[in-house]
């Protein structure tokens, strides 16, 4: 029994790294209160930790559920490092505590579900000094029910006393922050706020202020620190150390089943076996000759009761690439069941569409046949189920920042459910970039994290759930626009934070890579572009110096740019559709606000209209048009706060504010429905 449980015991802790490393459920916990929580700890690895930090995000296995629901944001947390046992904070909750805010959090491809999926977000309160388990142990001593294990919840008085020790080690801001903040505020003028405004005075700023910059400022909307600490390593004192230390962690697949053969034979039989302590990294060392520290040889290894395998060190590497094959194998079968799986779960998001479709046309149906009855009235805008909803509403968000984190995150949602679903993350954080369609596959390039513009480009499958690079853009640039065109995707001006653009690149899939194709007439940064009738248009921007009006076309067939009659108003950041052969231009900054005004142009005789206003003024939002209406999604408010509502417009109703929650807050995204 002892063997076995010990065997069982190693496999959790390989498995869940930071998890209480122990199967029985009775010593996971507390069981505090909500009321007597007052703080929790959760715990990583090196391997780990970045990712906590980078992500902002704890998690802990299933089990830790019980208590991490109780979590209400502002709630003090701290992290405990297994690999040199020491403590992190300050933090606190930036949400509730949940299960799978990140359903992929932790995997090293996003090819599996997380083993962490009891999570909360969280901000940086204070930065301190990481605590050694000498400090922090004789203020949670009656946690520990092992001598190197403990309990992660904290009742008030520990956790006012851990807040104390720490902030007797804060660490001050370092000048490197400062620098590299002031660097970004530099690169552009930022937008005014209320209380910064001059009476008669007239601001510019380009719209990436909005994001990379002022939301690094103290502000309740955006978070706690001046500069996130996911976005700058040289502001960070809790993980700047941890690259070197990680990358000596590292070791390659053939080190680690060479290792775990070592561990079996502890585990298994040696004769001088050692106990193995879950929550330590003391595995003995083998010598060359195949032999452990204790004498005891790799090959007296038991793997069955009574039966002993000898094994000769010759053997070993045989033995190795045995294993490292069947782990291929193995993981080779599991990807193949992850893809089904979400095939399936796709397919099932489609047919309760499907379902809410058909049991409106049957009442619909039904109060037609029966005079008797009342009318069943339409579905108004504020519905949840709008009649023009189809197997095709599902419109795909791509990252960008919901007021807590900067997101890797790709998610389906469905206006006719109001449900959003997770999908596979992108290979890294964007925000500011472009989408197109192609060959039914979503394409996304450039954008940024918030210290650097990409230049990367990579596509999303809804059908395999699978994300694939492509050939990269021929330079790094952000707020960039983006439209499909003869099968082919184009990249439409941006910037770099230090100049705006007018260059144009495409990609043609047969070619395999991105060319420079004729530029605009006008430098755009925070452009918005549509496909009309095979034709581009590209609208408003900002060109380094003043928010535009103007527009313009450009037609392949003449391969050249057509200036366009101008808007009424200056727009950038702004979102720009297409339905029924017009295009709608809505909201955006005019150099001075947000505004909320939509002007509408009509290709046939080359003019702008103005439209029904929006109900709020917004930037930064994502347009989708489903049959005959438009969505409008998030944005940012003039006020810099995250727009959490979702607005709809037709013909004949003008623009109006539903009841969508699904999305909640997001800003700086991209959004396409394919």
């Amino acid at each position: 029994m002892g063997a076995g449980r010990k065997t069982q015991t190693f496999t959790l802790h390989e498995r869940t790294p930071y998890s209480s490393p122990t199967g029985n459920s009775s010593v996971t916990s507390r069981n505090l209160r909500k009321v007597d929580l007052g703080g929790v700890i959760f715990g990583c690895k090196h391997s780990t930790m970045r990712e906590c930090l980078f992500k902002q995000l704890f998690g802990l296995p299933t089990q830790h559920y019980s208590y991490v629901r109780n979590i209400l944001p502002g709630l003090p947390l701290f992290l405990f490092n297994y690999s040199d046992r020491k403590l992190h904070g300050i933090f606190e909750a930036a949400s509730p505590g949940q299960m799978n805010i990140n359903p992929y959090g932790w995997t090293t491809d996003g090819s599996e579900r997380t083993f962490y999926p009891a999570q909360v977000r969280i901000h940086i309160r204070m930065q301190c000094e990481a605590l050694l388990e000498d400090q922090f142990r004789p203020i949670i001593s009656d946690n520990y029910y092992t001598q190197s294990h403990f309990w992660f919840e904290l009742d008030h008085a520990q956790t006012s006393r851990l807040i104390s020790l720490f902030s007797s080690s804060a660490v001050p801001p370092s000048t490197s922050a400062q620098q590299n903040t002031a660097k970004w505020r530099s690169m552009f003028k930022p937008v005014p706020t209320l209380e910064t405004r001059q009476e008669g005075e007239v601001l510019k700023a380009p719209p990436s202020d909005v994001g990379f910059t002022n939301s690094y400022e103290t502000n309740a909307e955006w978070g706690s620190s001046c500069v996130p600490p996911s976005l700058d390593e040289e502001t960070q004192p809790l993980e700047a150390h941890i690259e070197v230390e990680a990358e000596a962690e590292e070791k390659n697949e053939e080190e680690l089943v060479y290792l775990k053969l070592q561990q079996l034979s502890l585990n298994r039989g040696c004769s001088n076996s050692a106990t193995v302590d879950d929550g330590e990294d003391n595995v003995p060392f083998v010598t060359s000759d195949g032999h452990l520290e204790d004498g005891c040889s790799l090959g007296q290894m038991v793997f069955e009761e009574n039966e002993d395998i000898s094994i000769s060190p010759s053997d070993v590497p045989s033995i190795v690439a045995q294993l490292m094959q069947g782990m291929k194998d193995l993981k080779a079968s599991h990807l193949e069941q992850v893809q089904k799986i979400s095939f399936l779960e796709l397919k099932l998001a489609e047919s309760e569409i499907e379902i809410h479709q058909l049991n409106d046309r049957c009442k619909m149906l039904e109060s037609t046949s029966n005079h008797s009855m009342e009318p069943v009235d339409e579905p108004t805008m504020e519905s949840n189920l709008p009649l023009d909803s189809s197997l095709d509403d599902l419109i795909y968000l791509a990252g960008g920042f919901d007021g807590v984190s900067w997101l890797s995150a790709l998610d389906s949602y469905s206006p006719s459910l109001d449900v959003m679903k997770p999908l596979r993350p992108m290979s890294s954080i964007r925000s500011y970039a472009s989408v197109a369609k192609l060959n039914g596959e979503l394409y996304i390039f450039g954008g940024g994290n918030g210290i650097e513009w990409y230049n990367t480009v990579e596509s999303y499958n809804p059908l395999s759930n699978q994300w694939t690079v492509h050939p990269s853009l021929r330079a790094g640039k952000g707020s960039l626009a983006g439209a499909t065109i003869n099968d082919k995707i184009f990249a439409i001006g941006g910037g770099n934070g230090v100049e705006c653009f007018s260059e144009v690149e495409l990609f043609d899939a047969e070619i395999g890579r991105w060319i420079s194709t004729q530029s605009m007439l006008h430098k755009r940064f925070a452009p918005a572009a549509a496909e009309l009738n095979g034709v581009l248009y590209v609208v408003g921007g900002y060109d380094g110096k003043d928010y535009l009006k103007s527009a313009e076309r450009f037609d392949p067939r003449e391969y050249s740019w057509t200036r366009l009659e101008s808007m009424n108003t200056r727009r950038g950041c702004h979102s720009l559709a297409v339905m029924n052969g017009n295009l709608y231009a809505s909201g955006g900054y005019d150099g001075t606000k947000m505004v909320s005004s939509v002007e509408i142009f009509d290709p046939r005789i080359g003019s702008w209209r103005m439209g029904d206003p929006m109900n709020h003024s917004r930037g930064y939002s994502a347009p989708a048009v489903i049959g005959e209406s438009i969505y409008v999604i998030g944005g940012v408010k003039d006020d810099k706060g995250i727009v959490d509502t979702v607005e709809c417009y037709k013909e004949g109703h003008g623009w109006q504010i539903t009841n969508l929650k699904a999305v909640g807050k997001r800003c700086f995204f991209s959004a396409i429905v394919l």
